[in-house]
């Protein structure tokens, strides 16, 4: 066999297996845009997910393969269906490394694999910040287990990764902050603002001058959407006319829906917040917890301030000097709707603050960025794996 001298030593690509679960939000978002990169990188990626959601059909327009993997958002008595599911799909697949992207997947995953492939587990913030009690103890004895099996805990946020130290997991880790495609986020500038307010005007009925404050996000109690409630009417009697818009559908639907005063739409899901962003003043993420929120992330890309709670990464995503005006502690509504009102105030602060942060966005958060430092990971954890020991099969025909 003619070896090609332009490829002669060259690394050979290596094929990873994203295991992922859930397949809408901002960790499905996060998986598009990192497979997206690295396929354009030379990589091998195949997605295994559930049906549903925008993930399967995003990833196969970057080039990446899918299969279909039957996962709930969180463990019940389907998991050995599930583990035996992820084990049959990985074996057919034999990737270099696996990617498990979540909770369930870092559960499932983990139980199918025990280690028998190079395995990097990026938890999107940590199961065991979503529970209480017995249950959160529970899941901090599970992370400290399962790490026997995990090559790499690849954090978004030193913060996560201290997180998870704190809780006991000891592992390796390694802290890749989440990033965005700037291709797919450009800067939104005055024209891009105005037609946004007019679709959004024809479909929602939000006026078009209106001051528009947006937060996209799951409804959950995660993301902190009662709190913002909590503070909004704060904002109301102090900004004449504002708005507020929660893009996104979730558990706690119902409720923020019959909590929601005057001035508040919620809008439900939408396949592509970029107009939300173009036709927002303020994009506010108040959270409970997080590892590094991906939504700020992609409004700052688009040049527009944010505000959010210090909770996870957010600190460590912000521009230098844009904490003073865009961090409040979590739970307070007083702080968050004193924060809104600030820049709601401002135009030339938004101004600002919206240049600095596309900039930044570009500087320190482009997924380019992240799957370069992706695949340093894979490599890293690839040269240190010992040669396949072969089966008595092999041995035999030997």
């Amino acid at each position: 066999m003619s070896t090609d001298p332009r490829t002669a030593g060259a690394p050979r690509a290596l094929t990873v297996a994203h295991l992922v679960q859930p397949v809408d939000g901002g960790v499905a978002r996060a998986v598009a845009d990192l497979v997206r990169a690295q396929t354009g990188a030379g990589t091998r990626a195949v997605v295994l997910c559930p049906p549903g959601g925008r993930l399967a059909r995003d990833v196969r327009a970057a080039g990446a393969g899918v299969r279909l993997w039957l996962a709930g958002r969180g463990p019940g008595a389907d998991l050995p269906w599930e583990v035996l599911c992820a084990a049959r799909l990985l074996g057919r697949l034999r990737p270099d490394v696996v990617h498990l992207h979540s909770a369930e997947a870092g559960l499932a995953g983990r139980l199918a694999l025990r280690g028998r492939v190079p395995t990097v587990l990026q938890p999107h913030a940590w199961s065991f910040q979503a529970l209480t009690g017995p249950a959160a103890a529970a899941a901090r004895r599970w992370e400290r287990y399962a790490a026997r099996w995990t090559g790499r805990f690849l954090c978004v946020s030193e913060a996560e990764r201290a997180e998870g130290e704190r809780a006991g997991v000891r592992g390796r880790y390694a802290v890749v902050p989440n990033g965005v495609d700037p291709a797919r986020h450009p800067v939104a500038g005055s024209v891009d603002r105005r037609q946004a307010r007019a679709a959004l005007a024809m479909v929602h009925g939000l006026p078009q001058r209106a001051p528009l404050v947006v937060c996209v996000g799951r409804l959950t109690r995660q993301k902190g959407q009662d709190v913002l409630l909590r503070a909004w009417p704060r904002v109301a009697a102090r900004v004449p006319g504002a708005r507020l818009a929660l893009v996104g559908e979730g558990p706690e639907g119902a409720a923020l829906r019959r909590a929601a005063g005057p001035g508040v739409l919620l809008a439900g899901h939408s396949d592509d917040t970029r107009p939300w962003y173009a036709a927002a003043d303020v994009v506010v993420q108040p959270s409970r917890w997080e590892g590094m929120a991906l939504a700020p992330l992609e409004a700052m890309a688009a040049g527009r301030p944010v505000v959010l709670t210090d909770v996870g990464g957010a600190r460590e995503s912000l521009p230098d000097g844009h904490a003073p005006h865009c961090l409040v502690p979590p739970e307070s509504p007083d702080a968050l709707g004193d924060a809104l009102v600030a820049l709601l105030a401002d135009a030339g602060l938004r101004r600002r603050l919206g240049e600095r942060a596309a900039g930044h966005v570009r500087e320190a958060h482009d997924v380019r960025r992240a799957a370069d430092a992706c695949a340093r990971v894979y490599r890293e954890l690839t040269s240190v794996v010992a040669p396949r020991v072969p089966d008595d099969g092999e041995r035999a025909r030997r």
